[in-house]
């Protein structure tokens, strides 16, 4: 029989495309989500569901029954990992776990300050073989995190300055974190995981006009009106200084290092972020559009 695998965050973005792979796949997977109503987002039906909480050790029990990989991520709200995350690794090295692939930052290893440098070490020091795929950019944060100000502003708020950014769309993600999970080889290994060319918010701001045909412009806006506005839509202030560190490191030129192991990992090139914009153009329906589209529903 497979080995049981299971995947945290699986309602995310990237969680849910780490469990269609892994199932796509042939692999056996349990979906932790925090609550149930989070398990409607897990895009297979008749899931092996679990509630897994970071702050709640009790769920570890039932959901690492049998497990013998893991797929890790950091909730974007929790900044304190030793309090959180760190108990959840020390769990997983005790009750055996053969390998933890865990999503990370591309360039965490000059990050200090970033949460996910501080899990890469709780990670090395866990003896249990690890993966980390260092992640760029998600494409899937314009229609998340940005989403709004697209649809309903037309602008592209991001405080990134005139940087370059090699963005990586999560589907990528989900099909590399499949791979390593069920092949040997990766133990011990960083992947650095980006799309093959890096675009300045100027140029995506082009595509964007160019696929959902309207004017989308970018706003560059300042840190701080960034977090003002973030706040305003009822982020904490630890997410909110995760983004804006992470965006101000871009201003510098940290996000626009191309790497080729997509490509190597997955034998094909990186999706490009045209190809993610017409994927997605409903989720920037312009209110006009929608209301429109509302009206003449039968």
């Amino acid at each position: 029989m497979d080995e049981l695998i299971l995947v945290t965050g699986a309602s995310g973005n990237v969680g849910c495309e780490v469990v269609k792979a892994l199932v796509a796949s042939g692999k056996r997977v349990r979906a932790g989500v925090v609550t149930m109503a989070d398990a409607q987002q897990v895009p297979i039906d008749n899931a092996d569901i679990t509630l897994f909480d970071f702050g709640d050790p009790q769920t570890y029990v039932a959901s690492f029954v049998g497990v013998k990989k893991l797929f890790l991520m950091r909730p974007p709200m929790i900044s304190d990992v030793k309090r959180y995350m760190k108990p959840a690794i020390t769990y997983a090295a005790a009750v055996g776990i053969e390998q933890i692939v865990f999503l990370s930052i591309v360039g965490v290893e000059n990050k200090p300050f970033i949460p996910h440098y501080k899990v890469e070490k709780y990670l090395e020091a866990s003896g249990v073989p690890y993966t980390f795929l260092r992640a760029g950019f998600f494409m899937q944060n314009l229609s998340t995190t940005h989403r709004v100000d697209i649809a309903h502003h037309n602008d592209i708020f991001v405080p990134a300055g005139s940087a370059r950014t090699a963005f990586i769309d999560v589907r990528d993600i989900g099909a590399v974190a499949a791979r390593v999970l069920t092949e040997r080889g990766h133990e011990y290994k960083a992947y650095a995981l980006t799309g093959s060319k890096a675009l300045t918010y100027d140029e995506v701001a082009e595509i964007f006009s160019d696929v959902l045909r309207r004017q989308i412009t970018y706003s560059r806006p300042s840190l701080l009106r960034f977090a003002w506005r973030m706040k305003q839509r009822g982020y904490s202030w630890g997410h909110i200084g995760v983004m804006s560190a992470l965006y101000l490191t871009t201003q510098f030129g940290a996000a626009e290092r191309v790497a080729a192991d997509t490509a190597v990992l997955l034998n094909r090139p990186p999706m490009t972020m045209h190809q993610y914009v017409q994927d997605y153009a409903p989720m920037w329906q312009a209110p006009n559009e929608a209301s429109s589209k509302r009206s003449t529903r039968v």
